[in-house]
């Protein structure tokens, strides 16, 4: 019960808007390197401070899934190339933090598909992933979209978006065959052009300030 007051306490107005939160990044098992795009969590946290009320601490944390210290953390990002594996002991602890105010978004950076929907599976054996559709308000915020961008083309499927849902609120964002984290990192590590970084940013901005807004 005390992680999941500290984490209310962190999702609080007064502290969303006055504080300096800090989000996370998700060290999982499995082998998948989970540390991939290393620039671009600082990079999207540098953007939302231009541009949204919230304050974030401009470096991200590292946690893992079965510590109780991700009850700090409003925002966990998990990304990578291969296998990721939730231990049972990792699937209690997150899910009660999902289900307590905390929010996971997972990015597919390429061969990591399979495996990361076995563990959503495992995670919520009772609910699917859900398409999310044109113009849903995760879209809509600062920066206005129809739908994902395609920041990488990768297998050249569409860039998609999936939700787990609990209580009409997102607990658990899946964005696929679009390459977000690609895009927030440095310039030259993938050589985009900036109008492409631009709307990996404006999205992943749309995402956080999505997350902030709910948790009023």
């Amino acid at each position: 019960m005390r992680h999941v007051q500290t984490l209310l306490l962190v999702l609080s107005a007064s502290f969303l808007y006055s504080q300096s939160l800090k989000i996370a990044v998700l060290k999982y098992a499995g082998g998948g390197d989970w540390y991939a795009n290393p620039t671009s969590l600082p990079n999207l946290i540098r953007f939302c401070n231009e541009h949204l009320p919230a304050r974030i601490h401009p470096e991200p944390a590292v946690v893992e899934p079965s510590s109780p210290d991700i009850f700090n953390y409003p925002f966990i990002h998990a990304t990578g190339h291969g296998n990721i594996y939730f231990t049972d002991q990792d699937i209690k602890n997150l899910r009660k933090y999902l289900l307590n105010g905390g929010f996971l978004h997972i990015d597919d950076n390429y061969g990591m598909d399979p495996y990361a929907r076995r563990e959503i599976q495992k995670l919520f054996p009772d609910k699917k992933l859900e398409l999310l559709p044109d113009f849903h308000p995760i879209f809509q915020q600062k920066f206005p979209f129809k739908n994902i961008p395609k920041i990488h083309e990768h297998d050249g499927k569409p860039a998609q978006a999936f939700a787990i849902t609990h209580n009409g609120r997102i607990v658990l964002l899946y964005t696929y065959e679009t390459d977000l984290g690609n895009g927030w990192e440095d310039q030259e590590v993938h050589n985009n052009p900036e109008e492409v970084r631009q709307r990996a940013l404006k999205m992943g901005c749309n995402i956080l300030h999505y997350v902030f807004e709910r948790a009023l």
